[in-house]
């Protein structure tokens, strides 16, 4: 499917917001969650200029399926490591073994249906801590109000996941051109949201 202008000027605001929160949005962040933020963001920004520079159909292959990963875990990880400590390590781990977990069932020709399960299962993981974590924050007053814009990125992160996932399988929600033109407005949301979210989390 072609990538229309207005896709291409959505994706780059998307970038925009990335990098600004890459270069700003850390700032006074712990090192651990500071290098995970950034990770996300970092990746989300290139995947943006991928869009931008080679269209849709770069979202057919399997390395965006594995590096998109990165993103969700990433962001999952730092909010553990910033708002849970005692479980950072613990979190890390499963973050590592998830990623190895989908890049390897990704890079080999396995004809079931475990790579859908694997990538829902670590996609759906992520997402929920993602999702929760700031929610809960917010309703028990340890965060302000703003922080829950972060969960509702998770959110908007999760339905992106979830679209492409059983698209990929083959058994679409919505129809390949619907998902491809929600897409760029989904992930500038989404980004919108995240750095709004951690701008306003105290």
């Amino acid at each position: 499917m072609k990538i229309s202008p207005l896709d291409r000027i959505l994706l780059l605001l998307t970038g925009l917001l990335a990098a600004y929160h890459i270069v700003v949005g850390i700032e006074g962040f712990a090192s651990l969650p500071a290098i995970a933020y950034t990770i996300a963001f970092g990746v989300l920004l290139i995947a943006g200029l991928l869009l931008i520079l080679l269209g849709f159909d770069v979202l057919d292959s399997p390395i965006i399926v594995i590096v998109s990963t990165i993103i969700p875990l990433s962001l999952a990880t730092g909010l553990v490591w910033q708002y849970l400590a005692s479980f950072g390590t613990l979190y890390l781990g499963f973050a590592i073994l998830g990623f190895l977990a989908v890049t390897i069932t990704r890079a080999l020709p396995i004809k079931t249906k475990l790579p859908v399960l694997v990538l829902g299962i670590v996609h759906g993981l992520a997402g929920l801590t993602i999702f929760l974590l700031p929610i809960i924050w917010v309703l028990t007053g340890r965060a302000a109000p703003g922080f829950a814009l972060v969960g509702i990125g998770g959110a908007l992160i999760g339905i992106g996941g979830l679209l492409l996932s059983f698209l990929k399988a083959g058994k679409p929600l919505l129809s390949r051109a619907v998902i491809f033109r929600l897409l760029p407005g989904l992930l500038l949301l989404m980004t919108a949201a995240f750095v709004a979210g951690f701008a306003f989390a105290s």
